[in-house]
């Protein structure tokens, strides 16, 4: 797990200041010289007790946890160094000090857990006298879009690379596509072949790469296969990409590219193996959407750095599905605490007062956001990662998980002069189970001038291609958490975890079919498929919503939630995969396998189909019963269990970054329910 916490929740970036009462020079304060908040059973839904401490100045604050999970204490406000005014990861059972608290100012400041944005509390500290206040978000940096690359055949290094993330101080070295982070944008015009070449000069250390063109069809070889056609260090690999379906030219889509390697997925994305890919089709031109230097894509993502603003490390060196300690499944995750735009923290663009087509693509490996405009203007949604929607949906915010996109215009035009936020907010209508969102403010936006503007926002726009969905459900895909106490927690589909040589369900090439996601678990997850652009039937029995009406390759998942997808299989035979986009669940067991087969034919080489996994047969599969005891959780998530022990985010960010260390042993140990890596 990589995160400023030793791999936590959804976190925050360097935050607005809250308001910080003023105090008179000479207040003698009646509070406490010290204070602990603590963290019940069940804090994730109860909160933090009390939810406001009040302290004297530079007093003592400290945090338990009596809950059988991991939580933070993380101030919402940050510093003029752009770093938390203090934050602590707390885990089952122990009592840590905070001991930033001691140094601060009088005043209020608010303060969230990172694995469960919707806990907050308040601290108050009273009396006189100076101490360290927050520091309003500053935007420093312009903001630098990707190289874009638009022929028929590319050829894209993969190397290491100094990137200027922050606004000062060193470069980060970071694993790149193309020498920048993002890697460049791919634009290429539907219908029209593309071959992208990978070369892999990473060093040997880092272990062999694949890369996934998430959001598109094409063949399994070139789906970034988890085990299989793997780039090692030295080698380059072709992958072809027809950009058609059906012996049709695709439609328009806004897609990203990525690594996909099994065990270390989250890793290589931290280290900085993502990309863009546009396939235009010449659609939104006729409808008279923004376009060119009014067409802006933006990949949000965040990282944590140490004090040499180098990536924080805390992958272990030996990767392992299953998991034991307080970073176990349900509490893996890889988060960090400064919130990148096109690999820019807090950066700013000037902009005409014109519409602009924003394009927002969430690569966190863990956290969500739910976007909005810090001055209420309204985002026009026109589109999702797989295209154009039927028609324009007005949103005053747009909440996108990991791998989720959303096509939206916003109109500058009456706002010569200003300058508006791209903020997350906390998650609007929220259920009680759902994952929640931090609040930051993400980018500026700086309307400096003025610009005639022929485009327009259509009602109307595109309709998905028509399929005849069928009225049974073929396949049912559960998704829960699996083991126990003894051996550890890992993530199950249909209760099993990912076995690289298992197919768990065989699809015929022409078929239609209707599938069931549904989540057992009590944690919120993103479920991608791959292969095919799906449409979305219905969320919990019901139509979807007007967003969700287009095609799909990713939905959100909250505890208890089912969701029926269907789509046509075309063109492509071969195995392909369905798993979560919370890349430390995928890593940890939340994958399984498909395959698409000509009738009278097999499994490809090296894979056997196992029917006691089989998608037709999910809801047959008992819950995990085992780790829903409160008695288990303690156990599996005692301080006596071997896991890491809780570190500050101030302890994380002043770890040095080993890169010549990176992906040493290779070859990990596994458990007797889990295959060696096998590459055939």
């Amino acid at each position: 797990m990589t995160t400023s916490v030793g791999g936590l929740g959804a976190a925050s970036a360097s935050l607005p200041a809250t308001n910080v009462r003023p105090q008179a020079a000479a207040v003698t304060s009646t509070a406490p010289s010290s204070a602990t908040v603590t963290m019940p059973q069940g804090a994730a839904f109860q909160g933090y007790q009390p939810t406001t401490v009040d302290l004297a100045k530079g007093g003592t604050f400290s945090a338990h946890n009596f809950d059988s999970t991991r939580h933070t204490v993380t101030s919402v406000d940050s510093g003029s160094d752009g770093q938390k005014l203090f934050s602590v990861a707390v885990n089952p059972g122990q009592t840590l000090t905070i001991p930033q608290a001691s140094t601060l100012a009088p005043g209020t400041y608010n303060f969230y857990c990172q694995i469960h944005p919707s806990m907050k509390g308040t601290l108050v500290i009273d009396g006189s006298g100076g101490g360290v206040q927050p520091a309003p978000q500053s935007f420093d940096q312009r903001l630098v879009l990707p190289p874009v690359l638009t022929g028929s055949k590319l050829r894209i290094p993969i190397k290491r690379a100094n990137v200027q993330v922050l606004p000062t101080g060193p470069a980060t070295q970071m694993w790149t596509y193309g020498g920048t982070y993002p890697g460049p944008t791919i634009v290429r015009p539907a219908g029209h072949d593309t071959k992208v070449t990978f070369v892999n000069h990473l060093p040997k250390s880092v272990g062999a790469l694949t890369v996934h063109f998430h959001g598109d069809h094409h063949k399994a070889a070139n789906d970034g296969q988890p085990t299989r056609h793997l780039i090692r260090s030295g080698d380059a690999r072709t992958y072809d990409y027809p950009l058609t379906d059906n012996g049709r030219p695709e439609r328009a889509a806004f897609d990203f590219y990525h690594d996909h390697r099994m065990d270390e997925t989250a890793r290589n994305n931290w280290f900085g193996l993502q990309g863009m890919f546009l396939v235009t089709d010449g659609k939104s031109k006729k409808l008279g959407l923004p376009g060119g230097q009014y067409d802006v894509p933006l990949m949000v993502s965040e990282r944590s750095f140490t004090s040499t603003n180098q990536l924080v490390n805390s992958f272990p060196a030996h990767p392992k599905m299953v998991l034991t300690g307080p970073q176990a499944p349900p509490n893996d995750a890889t988060v960090g605490d400064h919130i990148l735009v096109d690999g820019k923290f807090a950066p700013y663009l000037n902009v005409a007062a014109h519409r602009y087509r924003l394009r927002l693509l969430n690569t966190s490996p863990f956290t969500s956001y739910d976007f909005a405009l810090s001055d209420g203007r309204p985002f026009f949604q026109v589109g999702t990662g797989n295209g154009l929607l039927p028609r324009t949906v007005v949103r005053q915010d747009i909440l996108l998980g990991p791998a989720q996109r959303a096509d939206v215009i916003v109109d500058f035009g009456d706002a010569l002069h200003k300058r508006i936020q791209l903020e997350s907010i906390p998650r609007v209508n929220r259920p009680a189970k759902g994952i929640g969102t931090p609040t930051a403010s993400i980018m500026q936006f700086r309307v400096t001038r003025t610009a005639s503007d022929s485009t327009r926002i259509p009602s109307t726009l595109q309709a998905p291609p028509k399929i005849t969905v069928p009225t049974k459900t073929k396949a049912a895909w559960s998704f829960d958490l699996g083991g126990n106490a003894q051996t550890g927690t890992y993530w199950t589909v249909n209760g099993k975890p990912f076995d690289p040589n298992r197919v768990d369900l065989k699809v015929p090439l022409g078929a239609t079919q209707l599938w069931k996601l549904h989540n057992a678990s009590t944690m919120t997850h993103y479920i991608h498929i791959h292969e095919e652009q799906w449409h979305t039937i219905s969320r919990d029995g019901k139509k979807p919503p007007p967003w969700e009406r287009g095609l799909e390759d990713t939905w959100r998942l909250d505890p208890g939630e089912t969701v029926k997808v269907a789509a046509k299989f075309t063109d492509y035979t071969g195995v392909f995969m369905i798993h979560c986009h919370m890349l430390d669940h995928e890593d940890h067991g939340l994958m399984a396998q498909f395959a698409v087969v000509k009738p009278g034919h097999g499994l490809p080489k090296g894979y056997y189909y196992d029917k006691s996994a089989s998608a037709a047969t999910a809801a047959a599969v008992p819950r995990q019963a085992a780790v829903r005891l409160a008695s288990d959780l303690d156990s599996i998530f005692a301080p006596t269990s071997g896991g890491m022990p809780s570190m500050s985010l101030a302890a994380f960010s002043t770890q040095p970054a080993f890169w010549c260390d990176l992906g040493r042993g290779r070859q990990a140990s596994r458990t007797a329910i889990r295959p060696p890596k096998q590459e055939i």
